[in-house]
C-alpha cells in the first residue's frame, strides 16, 4: 500500500496523534506555515514590480496592524473557544488509531466528497448570512472588514463564524467515516484552499488556474467577493453561484 509507510511513521507518534493539544496545533502550525510565504509576497510587493503584477488589488497594501489584528483574533478564537472544544471531544470520543492506511484511491475520493459537501454546507451558511441583516451585522461582517483580502484575513472572524465552520469541516470526515490520515489530509487542503482563497494574489500556479472549465473560483473568484460583498459566496467551486445566479466573473 503506498501510504502505510507514511501512516507507520505517524502511528510512531501516536501519543502526539492521540493527545487533546493536537488539534488545535496542528490545525494553527498548518494555517500559519501555508500563510507565511503570502506574508512573504506581501513584503515584496512593496518593493517589487514582479511581485505587485500578480496582485488583485495592486494599489492597496498589507499593513503590519492588520497582521497583528489578524494573528491575535486567531489566536484567541483558537486557544479559548476551538481548544476547549476539543478537549471536550477528545474526552468523549477517543481517538482510535487503525494499523493499516487507507488505499490512495480511497483517500482521494473521500477527500474530493469532503471538499464538495464543505463547499456546499459554506455556501448555505454565507448566503443566509448575508440575506440575512441580522446575521451580517451580527456575525459576519468582522470578517467583512477587509475589503482587499491576504493570507491571514482567511480566519479573521468571530466565535461563531470559526466554530460553525469549523464544525462542518470536522463533521464530514466523520460522517463518511474517514481514516484518520484522509481527515488529516482533508483539513490540510482545506486549510491551504482557504488561504489561498484570501492571499490576495492570482498567481500563474493558482489551483484556479489548474482546475479547467472554470469550475474552481479561487483566489480571483473570492476577492471579488470581499470587493463587491454581493457575489461569489461559495469558498471554491463555482455551480452553487452558477445555479444560485450569484457569480461574478471579472472580465
Amino acid at each position: 500500500m503506498l501510504l502505510q509507510p507514511v501512516w507507520s511513521f505517524l502511528l510512531g507518534h501516536s501519543s502526539l496523534l492521540c493527545s487533546p493539544f493536537f488539534p488545535v496545533f496542528f490545525s494553527l502550525s498548518v494555517y500559519l506555515i501555508f500563510c507565511l510565504p503570502f506574508l512573504l509576497l506581501d513584503l515584496l510587493s512593496c518593493r517589487w514590480n514582479l511581485v505587485r503584477r500578480y496582485k488583485l488589488q495592486s494599489q492597496r497594501s498589507v499593513s503590519w496592524a492588520s497582521v497583528r489584528n489578524c494573528l491575535a483574533l486567531t489566536l484567541y478564537n483558537h486557544l479559548i473557544f476551538i481548544f476547549p472544544l476539543t478537549v471536550l471531544n477528545w474526552y468523549l470520543r477517543p481517538v482510535l488509531l487503525p494499523l493499516e492506511a487507507p488505499p490512495l484511491p480511497h483517500l482521494l475520493a473521500q477527500v474530493l466528497v469532503c471538499l464538495l459537501f464543505f463547499d456546499f454546507q459554506s455556501f448555505i451558511w454565507h448566503l443566509v448570512h448575508h440575506k440575512v441583516p441580522w446575521l451580517y451585522r451580527t456575525f459576519h461582517k468582522l470578517h467583512h472588514t477587509y475589503t482587499s483580502t491576504s493570507a491571514l484575513t482567511a480566519e479573521y472572524s468571530g466565535a461563531w463564524e470559526t466554530l460553525s465552520l469549523g464544525l462542518f469541516a470536522a463533521a464530514n470526515p466523520l460522517l463518511l467515516g474517514c481514516h484518520p490520515l484522509t481527515e488529516m489530509v482533508f483539513f490540510i487542503v482545506n486549510i491551504w484552499l482557504s488561504v489561498e482563497d484570501h492571499c490576495g494574489y492570482d498567481l500563474p500556479w493558482a489551483t484556479h488556474r489548474l482546475i479547467p472549465f472554470g469550475l474552481y473560483g479561487g483566489s480571483r473568484h473570492h476577492d471579488l467577493h470581499h470587493l463587491k460583498s454581493k457575489c461569489n459566496y461559495a469558498p471554491y467551486f463555482t455551480h452553487w453561484d452558477r445555479l444560485a445566479g450569484t457569480l461574478y466573473m471579472e472580465d
